[in-house]
């Protein structure tokens, strides 16, 4: 049984309570409701951001039967050759941000992206739809957190271009003017309405 919405209105399913925040925050610039839905999905490995979302998108959009988005991110440090790239949040949960600042000990070109890209399915479409958003930025030399605890991953070391506040001292609204996440959903919101 499919469930049919009216209006604008989007589930996003993702296990990080910290990424649906900022895609709320958002979606609500263009009056879009978004819910969160924890849906277990298998992760293709891939070199692409966009083939891992979209496979991801169908495999969620399956299982649910609602109209579904997904996000996938990466960062991409120029001096480690894009490292992490799409195995960022691998690389995270196995070196953290402390074991990407030993790589980068002795590096002085820090320079690097943070690529999103969000994927959306719904039946009335034959393949999902996929929004990228791009930041740049660079690497810190150490971890920069708020004392409010902002932020999350790779957050505490990354500082967007033209800011002097790493993603992690900023809160969410000041993160959603500048990432890469908010790029990619605000592309989303627009071809959404």
């Amino acid at each position: 049984m499919s469930l049919q919405l009216k209006g604008h209105f989007v589930f996003f399913a993702t296990n990080n309570v910290n990424k649906f925040n900022e895609a709320r925050e958002v979606l609500a610039e263009s009056r879009i409701a978004v819910g969160m839905l924890r849906v277990k999905s298998l992760e293709i490995q891939s070199e692409s951001l966009g083939e891992i979302a979209q496979a991801s998108v169908m495999e969620a959009s399956e299982k649910c039967r609602l109209p579904m988005v997904v996000e996938d991110a990466g960062l991409f440090v120029d001096a480690l050759n894009g490292f992490p790239g799409p195995y960022a949040a691998y690389v995270y949960r196995t070196i953290g941000n402390k074991g990407l600042l030993r790589l980068m000990e002795r590096i002085d070109k820090r320079k690097a992206e943070f690529k999103s890209v969000v994927a959306y399915f719904s039946s009335q479409l034959e393949s999902p739809m996929c929004f990228e958003g791009t930041v740049t930025g660079e690497i810190v030399r150490r971890e920069r957190k708020a004392t409010n605890k902002m932020g999350f991953g790779f957050d505490p070391i990354f500082k967007p271009d033209n800011s002097d506040k790493t993603f992690a001292q900023m809160n969410v609204a000041e993160k959603c003017k500048r990432s890469h996440r908010a790029a990619a959903f605000r592309k989303f919101a627009e071809w959404y309405k």
